[in-house]
């Protein structure tokens, strides 16, 4: 695991998950970013704790239907999942984000956005949206601010922007009133995990102009 990531999810994001309440594309981000960082991972676990303590507290009985143990029984006859087999050789793109992608870097489709900027769109429900983003190295995203939220994780390289140098597994926090330009390592190629919950704001014409065929 990386002990040198220094930008962590939010607790209230944290206990989101642990409730089941966060879109489909920021589960992907915080279950890519677990698996990476053992700090998150704890605290997650700690409210995955809390949780099953106040459910075993509830009284369930008047909730449950008539057939709610039968279909239990029904689930345990037929045996456990079978697991899906680890992919090998999968050196930037965490197991969660595998199935989403059908295999390693290789395999994502990707699509120029401009600038050398490619980015591959993820399947997700419509509440959010997930993409992955390559930034070349000494590369830059279009300076843009935010309708909402966005959250950024490094898979491969670096980036550096108005807020700090973010590295494998760090997470960037963004929200109306972060306007920046990550901007990729000379060193190496950028590879990210982005999620948002509402379009960017682009301050140049030409990525406006394309913002809606981009679905940024």
């Amino acid at each position: 695991m990386n002990n040198k990531i220094k930008h962590h999810l939010t607790d209230d994001l944290l206990m989101a998950y642990a409730a089941g309440s966060l879109p489909e594309a920021f589960d992907l981000m915080v279950a890519t970013h677990l698996s990476l960082c053992d700090h998150c991972r704890a605290q997650a676990e700690s409210f995955d704790a809390v949780g099953g303590c106040v459910l075993q507290d509830q009284d369930t009985s008047d909730s449950m239907g008539d057939g709610a143990l039968a279909a239990t029984m029904a689930l345990i006859a037929q045996g456990a999942p079978v697991a899906k087999p680890v992919r090998p050789g999968c050196s930037v793109l965490p197991a969660p984000l595998q199935d989403y992608v059908g295999g390693d870097v290789n395999d994502i489709r990707w699509r120029r956005i401009g600038m050398g900027v490619k980015q591959a769109i993820l399947p997700t429900t419509r509440d959010a949206t997930a993409r992955l983003l390559f930034i070349p190295a000494g590369a830059a995203v279009p300076d843009h601010s935010h309708n909402g939220v966005e959250l950024t994780m490094v898979l491969q390289g670096a980036f550096s922007d108005e807020v700090d140098h973010f590295i494998r597994g760090d997470v960037e926090i963004a929200d109306e009133d972060l306007h920046h330009m990550p901007t990729a390592d000379i060193t190496e190629d950028c590879i990210c995990l982005a999620v948002t919950d509402a379009p960017l704001k682009f301050n140049k014409l030409v990525p406006r102009l394309l913002q809606p065929f981009l679905q940024i």
